[in-house]
């Protein structure tokens, strides 16, 4: 029914995001990691929505990228994991970092992220191993060579995983791709708003 929203931000809470879009205001429940990712409060940005529709209730989901809203619909797959749980793992969790763990079936990683357990965890595991819709190997390769690479190097100097590096840089470019005022900026705003970013996406 809808596929994005395009409009200005006019108010960020904790899994929550106001976007006015000629005179209505949407109400979205979004991962943390959306937030971080969409331009400030007062700027135009582009979200990927979801819409749940039950018969007593509608609640809009939003996301930074269609990458992102793909993998909530891939976690909607796992028994027991509704929409807000959904949320809360993506929140809690990269998605290029839980696509590893699931790839590598590292269970240990998956039961670390807050509400999830053992049991969910395992279910996780056996659900989606090998089976996620993205494929985050395709953007690897396209960063390597993309204008942030001395971001990608300062962060790997700095102790995290290049790989790691890698893909959330590539999903934070993804989603500032539209944004007018992140290209409006000159080449070193960039990238000390991407290194800023990608800091607290790797922190998770």
């Amino acid at each position: 029914m809808f596929n994005s929203l395009t409009g200005t931000i006019t108010g960020k809470m904790p899994n929550t995001l106001y976007l006015e879009t000629n005179g209505i205001e949407w109400d979205l429940f979004v991962p943390d990691s959306t937030l971080d990712a969409l331009p400030p409060i007062g700027q135009v940005a582009k979200v990927y929505t979801w819409l749940l529709h039950r018969e007593d209730s509608m609640k809009l989901f939003g996301f930074a990228s269609a990458k992102e809203r793909m993998l909530f619909l891939d976690l909607l797959k796992v028994d027991g994991v509704g929409a807000k749980g959904a949320v809360k793992i993506l929140s809690n969790i990269s998605g290029s970092q839980l696509v590893s763990a699931l790839d590598e079936g590292n269970l240990a990683a998956l039961e670390k992220i807050p509400g999830v357990g053992k049991k969910t965890a395992g279910k996780m595991l056996l659900a989606l191993k090998g089976k996620i819709s993205l494929d985050y190997t395709v953007t690897v390769r396209t960063v390597k060579t993309n204008a942030y690479a001395d971001v990608i190097d300062s962060l790997v100097n700095m102790g995290y995983e290049k790989k790691n590096c890698e893909l959330v840089i590539d999903e934070i470019v993804s989603g500032l791709s539209s944004d007018e005022g992140f290209k409006a900026k000159d080449r070193k705003e960039k990238e000390d708003l991407i290194f800023k970013r990608a800091l607290v996406a790797l922190a998770r």
